[in-house]
């Protein structure tokens, strides 16, 4: 019996496959074997570099939190500007007006050219230079700038490209009732892109969490990557043990928003699926622009 994608699998080829399956297996032993074993002769898994973690509060308090607080702090704020940012930035560029599209073309294809490394210097350089923000803000300020223009620019397309999955007789008859385009794109093109959009648009709220991490490594930004550097000084160099505390809540806070996405994509889903309820004739006579017998006036 074959399936739609591909033919069954033989008697050889099931043995092939639960070799392969048994090596690998076996392979990823050896490497989980082998990790253990190099940390455990440089006494990376001594219970006194783990102990803070797990004994008292005080790692948490002191150092994790507040760093994972200005994590969050940035990545809000940069979710927050850049959403709607690259919303209008990646509608414009489907603009019919030309003195619309070509400057949000240019935009969005500049900073999305730029590393967002970059973008954070100089934002740094630029209220440095040129405002009067204070030294402890000026960090945040910077890594701000560098996380919206360029994940407003990535929003940007994903928007756009969202907008373009749909089928074109959505805007066409839209437009043949009569609706203008704002009103076609208002009411009828963006809330059915939502949907397709999301996985993407979490994926990059994703990456805005993880690139928090680049201002602490280059512009001494107090975030939770931060952090584990001074918390492994303090705790006697247990840098493996601090920066596994910080990769698992990392994790954690990823998964979270993935997984929020995945329950609001399904949702959505959901909630625009017909009934699929069979109306009678007697039900079909309040329905504006039918008769009795179900067919247009």
């Amino acid at each position: 019996m074959s399936s739609v994608l591909y033919d069954a699998q033989g008697p050889r080829a099931k043995r092939r496959n639960i070799l392969y399956t048994a090596f690998f297996v076996v392979a990823f032993a050896a490497v989980l074997w082998w990790v253990y074993s190099s940390l455990d002769e440089k006494h990376q898994l001594d219970w006194a570099l783990w102990k803070p973690f797990f004994n008292g509060s005080e790692a948490y308090t002191t150092y994790i939190w507040p760093g994972l607080e200005n994590t969050l702090k940035a990545a809000a704020l940069s979710m927050v500007i850049a959403l709607p940012l690259g919303a209008v930035l990646g509608i414009a560029r489907l603009s019919d007006h030309i003195w619309v599209r070509i400057p949000a073309t240019v935009v969005v294809e500049f900073f999305r050219a730029i590393p967002v490394l970059v973008l954070m210097i100089f934002g740094n350089e630029l209220y440095s230079q040129y405002t009067d923000v204070s030294s402890d803000d000026r960090p945040l300020y910077a890594v701000v700038t560098g996380l919206v223009l360029y994940n407003a620019s990535v929003l940007a397309e994903i928007v756009r490209a969202g907008i373009l999955a749909l089928p074109k007789g959505q805007s066409e008859a839209a437009m043949a009732i009569g609706m203008r385009k704002n009103q076609v794109m208002r009411v009828i093109l963006l809330p059915q892109a939502v949907t397709t959009m999301l996985p993407a648009i979490v994926s990059q709220l994703v990456v805005i969490v993880k690139d928090t991490a680049l201002g602490g490594a280059v512009l001494t930004f107090p975030e939770l990557l931060a952090s584990a550097n001074t918390m492994s000084g303090y705790y006697g160099a247990n840098t493996i043990a601090s920066f596994t505390v910080v990769a698992v809540i990392f994790v954690v806070i990823n998964f979270s928003l993935t997984s929020f996405a995945s329950w609001l994509e399904g949702r959505l889903r959901r909630g625009k699926k017909s009934t699929g309820a069979v109306l009678g004739v007697d039900e079909t006579v309040n329905i504006p622009g039918h008769a009795g017998t179900g067919t247009a006036a």
